[in-house]
Parts: structure tokens; sequence; C-alpha cells
């Protein structure tokens, strides 16, 4: 199951952001995307290029969110874009991931047809670090997960008593804020 940790400073409570990404990166999360909308370019690769340098004993992949510049720029694994955003296929690298962020069948279709290598769904769930969006369900996710052969990760909601409901549901992991902000256990 792919666990991705999803960063918001602003929703830190008692620690640095690095600090939560070390202690993520120590129990072995797959992927962290760095979220960070509030940093110039500049900020942003320098908490990218450090966080790519801290110790990481599992291999998980550092993904800047819709910044490919500066993920290729800061040696990062991947990027993640927002649903109509260019097409994923022309950030491919060798080795590069592309993700991009779906609400709708019909956008898990494009992306995956725009050459993404992943899919992030939701809200399945009503968000804990948002208000206003409506909820698509596990019957929304499972409608997403069956449409595609790409893995399609749950976002929105997710706790640790929902995510099995949600890798039920077809969903091959779960991304997540609030979830991996609070002391997480080994997974």
């Amino acid at each position: 199951m792919i666990r991705c940790y999803i960063t918001n400073s602003r929703t830190l409570a008692g620690e640095s952001l690095l600090d939560a990404v070390a202690r993520n990166l120590a129990v072995g999360v797959t992927w962290v995307q760095i979220r960070e909308k509030d940093l110039s370019a500049r900020a942003l690769f320098e908490l990218v290029e450090t966080a790519c340098k801290l110790s990481n004993p599992h291999g998980t992949k550092i993904i800047v969110n819709t910044r490919a510049d500066v993920a290729l720029a800061a040696g990062a694994a991947g990027v993640h874009l927002p649903s109509r955003s260019p097409a994923p296929r022309g950030w491919r690298r060798p080795g590069f991931l592309a993700g991009v962020s779906c609400h709708s069948v019909e956008d898990v279709r494009n992306a995956e047809a725009e050459g993404a290598d992943y899919v992030v769904f939701g809200p399945v769930f009503a968000p804990l670090s948002k208000s206003g969006l409506e909820p698509r369900g596990l019957d929304g996710l499972a409608s997403a997960a069956a449409a595609v052969r790409i893995p399609v990760l749950a976002l929105g909601g997710v706790t640790n008593e929902n995510s099995d409901a949600c890798i039920s549901a077809g969903a091959a992991g779960i991304a997540g804020i609030t979830m991996f902000q609070k002391t997480l256990r080994a997974c």
C-alpha cells in the first residue's frame, strides 16, 4: 500500500516541517509530497533540496507539489500536478514520477491518458484540513480505481480507522495531511 504524506506547515503543531518530514521518512511512508504553496521558488527549492538530503532509510520518494522545475532542480523523485495542468507526459524523465489530483472518474481517465504515473482522488470523505468540498465516497473511489490501470490514492478525510475501507474499494494507497502530521507509528 502506498502511503503519501502531504506537507502543510501552516497546520503543524509542535514540530518544524523538516522534523515532520524526517519523522515520516523514519517510519517509512512511501512518498512525501512537499506542498508548501506560500514559499517562493527559491525557498521551496532550498526546502526540497534539504528534505532530499535527510536520512531516508526506507527509500521514500520526495515529490514536489505543482513546481516541476523545482522538483527537477532539487533532485526530487517527482511532481504532483493539479487537475487541468499541462499533460504529465511533458515532464517525463527516467525515474521521475508525475501524479495528478483528480475529483471525478473523467479526471482520472484524462490523467492516465495524458501520461500520469498515479492519481490522487478525492475527497473520499469530508476533509480534515479543508471545508466546502463534497465527498465522493467509497463508491466514487471504487469507480475511479476501476477506470484506470495506474495507482489511485485516496485523499480527503482518510484516517487510520477508514484507510482499510479505501484499500478494499480499490485504492492503491492513501494520501493525506492530517493523519501524517500527527505522531505516526511504523507502517
